[in-house]
């Protein structure tokens, strides 16, 4: 098992450096010159490989790693190839949208990635309903391949009118949304809450409330995709709706929040030291992105807010990294599912660290645009923090090459 979680987790954090590559490559070519690539291609390269090779190759790894203590390091075997698969087209969707953008060979690719995630979700379902239990923690893992497999519907719809040159903006961006949406909200959201949940199940009288909030989230998840969707028209029942779905997530969270804080004790026993640090730093970034996504309610606040690119991006980057990817690698440090060491804690404070201040620049930015007013070297500073990103990845990466402990962390 450890030469599993070293070698795959080794991969993962070698992928988000070279997402992290592509970030500082991005925010270069905006604030100096490097003519020699298209800015749309690499964007393109940069998202597809941070959805597909980082963060869904390591909820699978994790997820993999969550059956294995269930049944067994047998079941490694039959996922390998699946992994071996993701982290093909992952690669394939690197390389082919900074040669072409959306052409053949990275649609080629893209489909290829979302077919193996059809496999993986058919393979886990089958592998969870053999375990039993009727647990909690497979309500959110179940719920989070669903929606994973729903978010094709967007991948597929941006795609065609991406190679076709289909150009409607509402359209457009009501795909892209869609995607994003189920992405974030749905697949990257509920397998993290699964593999949290799947520690605090344990607790005693914890099933109840657990099972509350995973209902509260699912039931929210559909009708909350239209809080992306504002600027389209909906007729008002819409809006009635899409408030229920709002008061829902924040009552969610608001049980989770009194969940954690009663067993807070045990909380402290059952994760390490850096990592409840970094899982408060994901909690404290998603508390920030639920009463956002919130505001948002309200049509003009959404338009204004989708209206300035700023903003789109520093929303994005905060669920993207300041959730998903800070509460990953802190479950992964909690764990201590590989070798931590203060090497790996400098480097995974710096990439935090970066994380904070490319956030805080994009909201400086963003609330700079809504007065139409612009901010001297701020592409410098926004480069700076992307480099100090890479620089975190970079030692986070090296150290995830020593070699593992001989003993099992379940």
């Amino acid at each position: 098992m450890n030469k599993f979680l070293h070698r795959w987790l080794a991969i993962s954090f070698f992928n988000l450096l070279l997402v992290a590559g592509l970030g500082v490559l991005l925010r270069y070519k905006i604030a100096f010159s490097f003519p020699v690539m298209e800015q749309k291609h690499v964007l393109h390269s940069h998202s597809h490989f941070a959805f597909a090779g980082w963060i869904t190759q390591t909820l699978m790894v994790l997820l993999v790693h969550y059956l294995c203590l269930h049944k067994g390091e047998i079941v490694i075997k039959r996922y390998r190839w699946l992994l071996y698969a993701n982290m093909i087209t992952a690669y394939g969707m690197l390389i082919a949208f900074i040669l072409q953008g959306y052409g053949s060979f990275s649609i080629s690719f893209s489909t290829l990635s979302i077919f193996t995630s059809y496999f993986f979700a058919w393979y886990f379902w089958k592998d969870l309903d053999s375990i039993g239990g009727n647990k909690v923690t497979h309500y959110w893992f179940k719920a989070g391949l669903l929606f994973n497999i729903l978010s094709s519907i967007g991948a597929f719809g941006l795609a065609f009118m991406m190679a076709n040159n289909i150009i409607h903006q509402n359209w457009y961006l009501a795909t892209v949304y869609f995607f994003l949406h189920f992405q974030y909200n749905g697949w990257f959201f509920f397998a993290g809450m699964g593999l949290l949940v799947s520690r605090l199940e344990t607790m005693s009288n914890s099933i109840k409330i657990l099972r509350s909030i995973f209902w509260l989230f699912f039931l929210a998840c559909l009708p909350a995709y239209f809080l992306s969707a504002l600027w389209l028209p909906f007729p008002d029942i819409i809006y009635g709706v899409i408030l229920i779905a709002v008061i829902a997530q924040l009552a969610g969270w608001y049980l989770m929040i009194r969940f954690l804080l009663k067993y807070k004790k045990i909380l402290q026993t059952t994760f390490s030291r850096y990592g409840r640090i970094l899982l408060l730093l994901s909690a404290i970034a998603f508390t920030i992105k639920i009463m956002l996504q919130s505001g948002s309610i309200h049509p003009a606040l959404s338009q204004l807010s989708y209206g300035f690119r700023p903003i789109v991006i520093g929303y994005l980057h905060l669920v993207l990294l300041g959730v998903i990817s800070v509460f990953i690698i802190g479950y992964i440090v909690s764990l201590e599912l590989i070798q931590v060491s203060k090497i790996m804690i400098t480097g995974i404070f710096i990439f935090v660290a970066g994380v904070i201040i490319n956030e805080l620049l994009l909201m400086w930015q963003g609330v700079s645009a809504l007065n139409y007013n612009s901010i001297p070297y701020m592409n410098e500073l926004l480069f700076s923090s992307a480099v100090l990103l890479f620089s975190g990845a970079g030692i986070l990466f090296l150290s995830s090459l020593r070699k593992p402990a001989s003993v099992t962390n379940s």
